[in-house]
Order: C-alpha cells, then sequence, then structure tokens
C-alpha cells in the first residue's frame, strides 16, 4: 500500500485563492472589517461574502454584523479551529515545498 499522495491532501476548502487570502489576512489580525477585507483581496462584495459564508459555515470563521452609527458593519474573526486549520495549512506547504527539494528559507 503506497502513502497517500500529499498534494491530493491538501484543504481544498482553505486553498482556494479567495479563501486563502481572507485566512492569512485574519490569521494576523483579532478581526477584520468587511471593506478591509474587501480592498486587501480585491474580491468583489459578492464574491468576499460567498467566501465569507462558506468559511463560516465550516466553522473557520465568525462573523459579527452590528450597526456602527447606523450604518451597517460586518466583520470577521478566526475560531479557534479557524487558526488550527490555517497553521496545518502552512505546515502542509512547507512540507510540500521540503518534498520538492527545495531549501526552506
Amino acid at each position: 500500500m503506497s502513502a497517500p499522495d500529499p498534494i491530493q491532501a491538501i484543504d481544498r476548502l482553505i486553498h482556494e485563492p479567495g479563501r486563502l487570502a481572507i485566512l492569512t489576512v485574519l490569521s494576523s489580525v483579532k478581526s477584520a472589517d468587511f471593506t478591509f477585507l474587501q480592498q486587501v483581496t480585491g474580491l468583489t462584495k459578492g464574491n468576499l461574502s460567498s467566501h465569507l459564508a462558506r468559511l463560516e459555515d465550516s466553522g473557520l470563521l465568525e462573523i459579527d454584523k452590528r450597526f456602527v452609527h447606523k450604518k451597517p458593519r460586518t466583520s470577521a474573526s478566526l475560531t479557534a479551529l479557524g487558526r488550527k486549520r490555517v497553521k496545518e495549512h502552512w505546515v502542509q506547504l512547507e512540507a510540500l515545498k521540503a518534498l520538492s527539494g527545495e531549501h526552506i528559507d
């Protein structure tokens, strides 16, 4: 029996470019509002909303919707599970890089 292909083991939920961008930003801050996430990721409002909903449904982040000065404000933050899964994803990518023979800096 052969070992599983490490590329097939990549978490597709996290590895999708838009979601990976969102999760990377959120891994470096306590929380971020929708407008900031849209600016930094370059995603459209609809695309960002869709990705946030998928990540929330998966338990990787929490969405907080409230009104500030009578204006809606949506912010997102990683859950403990989200932080764990993002960290595991980066470890997995580093392992793939090592398998390819490249030196990790």
